[in-house]
């Protein structure tokens, strides 16, 4: 995978996504998952494209499973958009891009 979107971990969560000065779209994920690796490149075009308007990153579950956990992430891929602390948008499954923008652009 190629990566414009952050990789945040358990330890880097808070600092990154719950106390960032503008929304955040999480991208909840695992290697060994088809549609997640599918999503990936939707996930960084967003993170390119987006980039004045929303913070984009990437949670591995395999590797972070407090966060995953804590979110209730249940099945993947799982995007939420964070924006002061709170989920605003929660997305379970591979979405078209617009749909993404239109959370993005309806809370920037």
């Amino acid at each position: 995978m190629t990566d414009k979107a952050l990789a945040v971990t358990d330890a880097t969560f808070r600092s990154e996504v719950l106390e960032a000065d503008k929304p955040v779209l999480v991208d909840f994920w695992a290697e060994w998952c088809g549609p997640c690796r599918a999503l990936g490149p939707v996930i960084d075009e967003l993170a390119g494209e987006q980039a004045a308007d929303v913070k984009v990153v990437k949670v591995n579950v395999d590797d972070n499973p407090d966060v995953a956990r804590e979110y209730a992430i249940r099945s993947i891929p799982t995007v939420l958009l964070i924006q002061a602390g709170q989920v605003r948008e929660s997305f379970v499954g591979v979405q078209p891009k617009g749909v993404y923008l239109e959370a993005i652009q309806s809370d920037a």
